[in-house]
């Protein structure tokens, strides 16, 4: 035997030695990909009723905001037509305008009146817990 034959040994084993590894880590891919799948299919089958029980929830929340919804519009109508009337009435009436400052004016002269009260009966609550 001469020294290619030598040589051709070592290669094959060397040759071998690397088809096992190969081999070892081919084996130990499949394993993960198999772990994997299984996880995903565990996975699935708890988010799957998740899901649905969300969505039920989504559509029994969904129901009363649009009733809410048809709510608010109305009453946004409303004031809008109440709005527009009362523009027109005092557009109109010019008594009406002058009676609505007024009776304004007074609503103001009146909280401005009790403000000051509430101010004496407080200063002199204080002075008489001294």
């Amino acid at each position: 035997m001469g020294p290619g034959g030598i040589a051709t040994i070592i290669a094959a084993a060397s040759l071998f030695v690397i088809a096992i590894a190969v081999a070892y880590a081919v084996v130990r891919v499949g394993r993960l990909v198999d772990q994997a799948g299984a996880a995903i299919t565990d996975l699935t089958a708890e988010v799957t009723p998740l899901l649905e029980e969300v969505t039920l929830t989504v559509e029994l929340i969904n129901g009363p905001l649009q009733s809410i919804n048809k709510v608010t519009k109305t009453v946004e109508g409303l004031t809008t037509k109440i709005s527009d009337s009362t523009e027109s009435f005092l557009d109109k009436n010019k008594m009406a305008m002058s009676a609505a400052s007024a009776l304004l004016a007074v609503s103001k002269m009146k909280k401005n009146s009790e403000t000051k009260t509430k101010k004496k009966k407080s200063a002199k609550s204080e002075k008489e817990s001294e």
